[in-house]
C-alpha cells in the first residue's frame, strides 16, 4: 500500500493539474471543443488516462478549468500607461475598465472556443466561478467610478453584456470568412453589397458602407466601451 501511494504521489507531481489545463487550452485552440478528448490529451501529454483522471473527472470539468484559466489571465491585464503619466500615479477606474474589456476582447479573439464557453457559463451556471469573477472585476471599478449602489447591478451588467457580446460577435465574424475570403476581402464584399442596396429603403446603410472597409475591430470595440463609460458618467456624475 505504501509503495502504491508513493507511486501515485510521484505521478501527480510529474503531471500537475495546471499542466493538464494548459494542454487542454492548446488543444482547444488548435482543434476546437470537438477535438478536446481524453485520448488526444493523453497523446499530447505522453501519459495514460489514469494520470489525467486523477486531476479532472470529465470533459466538462476540463472545459471549465480551461475557461477559468484563460479568463483569469485576461482579467489580470494592466492598463496601458500614458507616456506623460506621473510615476506611481494610480490608474483611473475608467482606464482599468478599458483594460479589463480589452483583455477579454483579446482573449476571445485569441481563443475561438472561449466565446461559446462564456455564453454557456452565463446561461447555465452563472453561480459558477467564471461569471462572478468577471462581474466582480467590473463591479469594483464601477463602484470606484462613483456610481450609486442602487445602480451597481444594472451598470455592471450593461458593461459585461456589451463586452462579451461585442467580443464574441467579433470572434464569430473573424471565423466566418465568407466562402474562403480573408477578413479584408470579406469586409470589402459586404460593403460592396451594402452599396448596391435600394437607396430609398437603405439610405443610411449605403452611406456608411465605405466605413466598413478596413476598419479596426479593436478600435471599434474600444469606441463602444468609451460610449458606455461616457453614458455612465453622464447618468451618474461622480459628485451627484
Amino acid at each position: 500500500m505504501a509503495t502504491r501511494t508513493r507511486r501515485s504521489q510521484r505521478r501527480t507531481e510529474a503531471l500537475s493539474r495546471e499542466r493538464i489545463v494548459e494542454a487542454a487550452v492548446e488543444l482547444l485552440d488548435a482543434t476546437g471543443e470537438g477535438g478536446l478528448t481524453f485520448r488526444a490529451l493523453t497523446e499530447r501529454l505522453a501519459t495514460g488516462p489514469g494520470a489525467i483522471y486523477w486531476h479532472v473527472e470529465n470533459k466538462d470539468e476540463l472545459l471549465g478549468a480551461a475557461t477559468e484559466t484563460v479568463v483569469a489571465a485576461a482579467l489580470a491585464v494592466e492598463p496601458t500607461r500614458a507616456p506623460d503619466s506621473p510615476a506611481g500615479a494610480p490608474d483611473s477606474p475608467r482606464d482599468e475598465i478599458r483594460a479589463v474589456a480589452l483583455g477579454l476582447f483579446e482573449a476571445i479573439d485569441e481563443h475561438p472556443w472561449l466565446a461559446t464557453q462564456l455564453a454557456t457559463h452565463l446561461s447555465r451556471s452563472p453561480w459558477g466561478s467564471v461569471a462572478p469573477r468577471i462581474f466582480e472585476s467590473l463591479g469594483r471599478r464601477v463602484r470606484a467610478l462613483g456610481v450609486p449602489e442602487g445602480s451597481w447591478f444594472v451598470v455592471t451588467s450593461a458593461l459585461m453584456h456589451y463586452i462579451l457580446g461585442a467580443a464574441g460577435q467579433n470572434a464569430a465574424n473573424a471565423r466566418a470568412g465568407g466562402g474562403g475570403l480573408d477578413r479584408d476581402e470579406f469586409l470589402d464584399a459586404t460593403a460592396a453589397a451594402w452599396e448596391e442596396l435600394d437607396p430609398d429603403d437603405y439610405a443610411f446603410t449605403r452611406a456608411v458602407a465605405y466605413q466598413m472597409r478596413g476598419h479596426d475591430d479593436r478600435e471599434q470595440f474600444l469606441a463602444g466601451i468609451d460610449l458606455v463609460l461616457t453614458g455612465i458618467a453622464a447618468t451618474h456624475p461622480p459628485d451627484a
